[in-house]
């Protein structure tokens, strides 16, 4: 009996960005399917399993888009290794399907050609094909199919069209035996890559017909979409549609994760003693989760705006809007999509900076992408602006408005200024010009955008709580022990290891206008951001601060100066107050090194920052 008896024969998908590969995916896997990592890198692996019609177990990948196995990114590298066998732990695919864009076969052919030389057995699903045929596109598929030769299939997998016919043709390739031939495969030279264009010229020409009923309606949209001004002025007017439904649409959601883990935690204090137990149950996992979670609502809404511009078509089109304001300050034009993510957290913003394929503009993205607004700062924005600053209008706008809106631009100026830097000072040299196809537009499948949205929330849960999480156990612990003597009034953090260590780094921060009190709330703060209001809490006995932000408000105002509440302002903007992000940046970048650099020049940005911000509040009268 043959190994593929034995096992599920492994089909891999390959094709361009935005043929619908992953629609196709979904089609052929629907619910039974993981999402997982690549072992060694943070590349996503996506598999799935189906028996097809003749009983055959067959065991779908979905691999990342590329547009030939020349990699350049890491999800190129991937794809073309899990490709050749190459990838550790991996088994070679028993049969690849190429996944085309029916309606544009002039990139996707070079890439056929290369797989047929990788000599592994193939199908080409001609994804999309009732958009050819509503545009009178002419494809002769049995010419193009002895031309390949490879079995030809036509697809539209958003409604499971020819889905049965993809799993036969498979099942047909797997049963004639044909299960792998000689890879001739290598790295192309530049002449090589020429003839592969012509050829692909070649087939595309005699093959492929114009459509007779061109898509005139993407060419109108795009002449507003793309124009300077009004392409401008439509995106940022859909930035702001999508910050204000992050901000508003998540609150009911994240208001009910923060009542249903308050409630849990009185439920442990009611039902256990108290003691050491009911300490770490209620404070380090209860609210180390609870830190995490209490976010996702706004984290799914941001993706659900993401997905459904990307699966429209329209992201391709900011990325290039944005191009040349990005390139202006040393970044690629890929890099405003995890820019922009970043603004819900910068953990899933750091992981899609995969889509940049050259080194350094991938780390630069890295590298600036926590300077963000985060939604973890507006915990702490929201409490000291509501402490220190009055809530009156300037100009018919408000006051408190207008500051939140500026710690913002203080983030975005702050990191366009570093990119700038870094691109001039320690990477010299031109950014690689944007190129990026343009997709059509299509209706997106509301199926797709649902278990897209559904796969960015587990992963944002898994990856950023195995991180969170054992360090809210340290922060407990630090915070714990040793416990307050006999008799003692003060609070309990007074005695512990973070309070000690609060006294240790009061004389560092004291020039910036920060007393023990917040070095202490810094040190919990550093597991997560926003735990820092509760901190704050429990260092001025507010009791749960997160019920009481107006009582914390007012004690703050009691016992910091203006110029105090603005420097702890400006820490936030710049301070890398988020260990799981460093931990991102490591499994990212595999390595130490950018995760220490980011911190140290953050740091270094943070306390300059409130070093000038206190001592100019101070000399205006407001110390």
């Amino acid at each position: 009996m043959s190994e593929v008896a034995l096992r599920p024969a492994r089909v891999a998908l390959v094709g361009n960005p935005n043929t619908g590969k992953t629609a196709l995916f979904n089609a052929l896997t629907g619910s039974r399917q993981k999402v997982a990592n690549y072992a060694g890198v943070t590349v996503e692996r996506k598999e799935g399993h189906i028996v097809t019609a003749a009983g055959r177990a067959l065991s779908i990948l979905d691999l990342p888009g590329t547009y030939s196995l020349r990699a350049r990114s890491p999800d190129e590298v991937v794809t073309r290794d899990a490709v050749l066998g190459k990838l550790a732990g991996e088994q070679a695919p028993d049969v690849v399907v190429a996944v085309a864009d029916a309606t544009n076969l002039r990139l996707v052919l070079r890439l056929i050609l290369e797989l047929k030389a990788v000599g592994r057995p193939m199908v080409l699903a001609l994804n999309m094909y009732d958009i050819a045929q509503r545009q009178g596109l002419r494809i002769d598929l049995e010419g193009l199919e002895r031309d390949l030769g490879c079995p030809i299939v036509t697809t539209v997998a958003t409604r499971k069209r020819g889905i049965e016919q993809l799993t036969a043709q498979v099942d047909a390739l797997i049963a004639s035996g044909a299960l792998s031939t000689e890879n001739v495969w290598h790295e192309p030279s530049a002449g090589e890559i020429r003839g592969a264009h012509r050829e692909a010229q070649r087939i595309l020409k005699a093959y492929v017909r114009p459509p007779e009923r061109p898509d005139t309606l993407t060419g109108k949209v795009d002449a507003v979409l793309l124009h300077p001004v009004a392409g401008l002025a439509i995106l940022f007017s859909l930035l702001f549609l999508m910050f204000q439904a992050v901000f508003t649409w998540a609150t009911p959601a994240m208001d009910g994760i923060s009542a249903a883990f308050a409630w849990l935690g009185v439920f442990v204090g009611q039902a256990l003693p108290d003691g050491l137990l009911k300490s770490f149950i209620a404070d380090g996992v209860i609210a180390g989760v609870g830190s995490v979670l209490v976010f996702l609502p706004q984290i799914l809404v941001l993706f659900f705006f993401i997905i459904l511009l990307e699966d429209f078509g329209y992201m391709a089109r900011a990325a290039f809007l944005m191009d040349r304001i990005m390139g202006g300050a040393g970044l690629h034009g890929r890099a405003f999509i995890p820019l922009l993510s970043s603004f819900a957290c910068a953990i899933p913003g750091i992981m899609s900076t995969r889509v940049i394929d050259n080194k350094r503009d991938r780390l630069t993205t890295i590298m600036v992408a926590p300077l963000m607004t985060c939604s973890a700062r507006i915990p702490v924005y929201t409490l000291i602006i509501g402490a220190f600053i009055p809530n009156t209008h300037v100009w018919g706008l408000s006051l408190q408005g207008l500051v939140m809106f500026g710690l913002y631009a203080a983030g975005i100026a702050s990191a366009l200024g570093v990119s700038f830097v870094t691109r001039r000072l320690f990477w010299r040299g031109a950014v690689e010009p944007f190129l990026m196809e343009l997709p059509t537009y299509k209706l997106p499948s509301a199926e797709s955008v649902l278990r897209n949205l559904l796969t960015r929330g587990q992963i944002f849960v898994s990856r950023a709580g195995r991180i969170i999480f054992p360090i809210m156990i340290v922060v407990w612990f630090l915070s714990t022990f040793p416990g307050p003597p006999a008799g003692a009034t003060e609070p309990a953090i007074n005695f512990s290891l973070a309070g000690r260590l609060g006294h240790l780094l009061e004389p560092l921060l004291a020039p910036i206008g920060f007393n023990w009190q917040m070095t202490v709330a810094l040190i919990p703060g550093f597991a997560a951001r926003e735990v820092a209001v509760a901190a704050l809490g429990t260092v001025y006995s507010i009791g749960d601060a997160d019920n009481h932000v107006g009582a914390l408000a007012t004690q703050l105002s009691n016992h910091w100066s203006l110029a105090t509440g603005l420097s702890f302002l400006a820490w936030y903007i710049f301070a890398p107050q988020c260990a799981s992000t460093l931990g991102v940046v490591k499994r990212e970048t595999n390595s130490w090194r950018w995760p220490i650099i980011m911190f140290l020049y953050m740091t270094t940005l943070a306390y300059l920052s409130s070093l000038l911000v206190y001592h100019v509040a101070v000399a205006m009268g407001g110390g």
